[in-house]
């Protein structure tokens, strides 16, 4: 089994900082893709960030030049750096890798999410 376990959201003014951390466990075996989620009330889901294996990173128009998605291969973890944040980066933001175990197919594994809410 493969887990992925999220941490950093929370409460922060506008203009302030958070980073998110995802740390994959269990039986992963090979990680291609890591990718930062966000779903907002009433909105459909957006792709905030991704990073390959070989550190090529992809982001969202709304986010560029404020976050930054990193990953540390020997750790099997991603971050998401949030700087500038505004109200409209509020949502619940979710973690996800594409994997496979030793055995097993290439496959999509998602975190359990973490708000992150933007406000005065």
């Amino acid at each position: 089994q493969v887990q992925l376990v999220e941490s950093g959201g929370g409460l922060v003014q506008p203009g302030g900082s958070l980073r998110l951390s995802c740390a994959a466990s269990g039986s992963i075996f090979s990680i291609y893709s890591m990718c930062w989620y966000r779903q907002a009330p009433g909105k459909q889901g957006e792709l905030v960030a991704a990073i390959t294996n070989g550190g090529i990173t992809n982001y969202a128009d709304s986010v560029k030049g404020r976050f930054t998605i990193s990953r540390d291969n020997a750790k099997n973890t991603v971050y998401l750096k949030m700087n500038s944040l505004k109200s409209e980066d509020t949502a619940v933001y979710y973690c996800n890798v594409i994997g496979r175990t030793a055995t097993g197919p290439r496959t999509n594994y998602w975190g359990q999410g973490t708000q992150v809410t933007v406000s005065s």
